[in-house]
């Protein structure tokens, strides 16, 4: 592992190479068999929350409490039902892969024991959906919606008996659509998932302890957040080592996990926020990946939790090492970090008073609802992966643009922002970033974890007043379309398609 010098002089070198990002490209500039595509999640997009035999999961106690901005995703944009109309728009827009997850409690509705045949029959439907229209099936298997029942009988991901069940759940689906799904991601963003709901309590299913959660009933901020994550990767482990041995051989598929990302830069060039930037790489993207690669957490945060973070056995640490064929990276924005020495003086501590670390926003983020542009943010992400962890194959499964959700069609911010994220990926990848996919969020706009309805990322409009719930292309759903299909990228392709985006809107896409 190289030192703490060299990884903080890869970051500012990226930071300053990053900035000549590909301003003018098209798809045929990739390598051959790099992916394209876009994501959705189950309860995010599905709807039919109560139909045909699926139980409730903690996303949807999380919602029915009220916390997602008063709404839910029981109905959404009920692509349950419209499943067929949703991979036709995928296919006429030119998508190479669609990535959406399995809703465990509509599978398993107790999450173990009998297999629920109409949700069955539904992902089987989906699957076969696509790969009649040439769409390759990434499947997510748990996207922040364990079932309810597991939380309830033993408080899911922080006893280990989750491990068990999670990698049952697993074996059905390999068994049972192993044979047309090619990629599987175990867990999404663990890392988030255990900050937001075993910290603060912010996201299901709302672990948290005072000082630090807000209106907590139950949990410990203190230590919950490492052994739902530990439990997480001993879980993941189990279900690689399951798929490996028993189905990849015959089924051909690759197996791996995802996690959340930010672009993080010293605030100042002093060695304090040097070394808070690598704490913060630590405790994000090393909490995840150093016991994947290595076999164990990063020395920093066995230092600083201490006894609070679980330990792996020997066993446990062969299991979890190299349990993985690619690695998923979430990025949505980058941040400047500044080092919180007061931190260390709170007797009381959690996940983010041992990350003693203050971020703050790169460029004009707390001026704008949206997402700001910066590319060199992701560049810089792959390149600390390529330097660090030996260059693993990823997929970007998550990068895209928010707006506000009924603001205009013309979404002209969402297609700058993808012309530059996607041509730091291409940068990225003519340095020797092993990155072999990307997926834009969202192909809808969709039910999203905290706001509900208020904020967009979709290529397509869904009005939630129709009863039909007609979906509408947006600018960036033609701008899309428009380089997946070998038509070049620059700045002159955005003018033209918003001279022709009335035309464009009336039915059909156009190179």
């Amino acid at each position: 592992m190289r030192s703490l010098y060299s990884l903080q002089m890869i970051v500012m070198i990226n930071l300053a190479v990053a900035v000549l990002c590909a301003d003018k490209y098209s798809r045929s500039d990739f390598p051959p068999g790099f992916v394209f595509g876009s994501a959705t999640s189950a309860y995010q997009v599905e709807g039919a929350a109560s139909e045909d035999g699926r139980a409730p999961s903690i996303w949807d106690t999380f919602a029915h409490a009220g916390y997602a901005n008063g709404a839910t995703g029981d109905i959404t944009v009920d692509q349950y039902h419209k499943y067929q109309e949703d991979v036709h728009l995928m296919a006429e827009m030119g998508l190479d892969a669609y990535r959406f997850s399995i809703s465990w409690s509509r599978l398993i509705p107790n999450g173990r024991g009998p297999v629920n045949p109409k949700g069955l029959n539904y992902y089987n439907n989906l699957i076969n959906e696509l790969i009649s229209h040439g769409i390759q099936p990434h499947v997510t298997l748990h996207n922040f919606d364990l079932p309810q029942a597991l939380e309830d009988e033993y408080g899911g991901w922080i006893n280990r008996r989750i491990v068990n069940d999670f990698t049952t759940y697993a074996e059905v689906c390999f068994q049972e659509f192993g044979d047309r799904v090619p990629y599987w991601t175990t867990v999404n963003e663990p890392d988030v998932f255990a900050v937001g709901g075993y910290d603060g309590g912010i996201t299901p299913p709302r672990h948290c302890s005072p000082p630090f959660g807000v209106n907590c009933t139950r949990g410990n901020s203190s230590s919950e957040p490492y052994i739902a994550v530990h439990n997480i990767l001993l879980a993941h482990a189990s279900a690689a080592r399951l798929y490996k041995k028993k189905y990849q051989g015959k089924q051909h598929g690759f197996i791996g996990i995802s996690i959340y990302t930010t672009g993080n830069f010293p605030l100042t060039n002093s060695v304090e926020d040097a070394i808070a930037t690598q704490r913060a790489n630590d405790f994000f993207v090393g909490w995840i990946v150093n016991p994947l690669v290595f076999g164990d957490y990063p020395d920093t945060m066995k230092k600083i939790a201490g006894s609070r973070i679980p330990t792996f056995t020997n066993h446990e640490s062969e299991l979890v090492r190299g349990s993985f064929d690619f690695l998923g990276v979430i990025h949505y924005s980058s941040y400047y970090v500044e080092d919180d020495p007061g931190s260390w003086e709170l007797k009381q501590r959690d996940y983010n008073t041992d990350l003693a670390v203050k971020i703050s926003n790169v460029g004009n983020a707390s001026l704008t609802y949206e997402l700001p542009i910066l590319p060199w943010g992701l560049q810089a992400v792959l390149e600390y992966f390529k330097q660090v962890y030996e260059n693993p194959p990823i997929y970007i499964l998550e990068n895209g643009q928010r707006n506000r959700r009924n603001s205009t069609m013309e979404d002209t911010s969402r297609v700058n922002y993808l012309h530059a994220y996607i041509g730091s990926v291409l940068d990225a990848v003519r340095n020797g970033s092993n990155a072999r996919g990307y997926f834009a969020w969202s192909f809808l706009d969709v039910f999203e974890l905290l706001d509900g309805y208020e904020s967009g990322y979709g290529f397509y409009y869904v009005d939630l007043d129709d009863p039909d719930l007609k979906r509408y292309p947006k600018l960036s759903a033609h701008w899309y379309s428009h380089f997946l299909k070998g038509g070049s990228i620059s700045s002159d392709v955005l003018i033209k398609l918003k001279q022709n985006f009335f035309a464009l809107s009336q039915g059909h896409f156009s190179q």
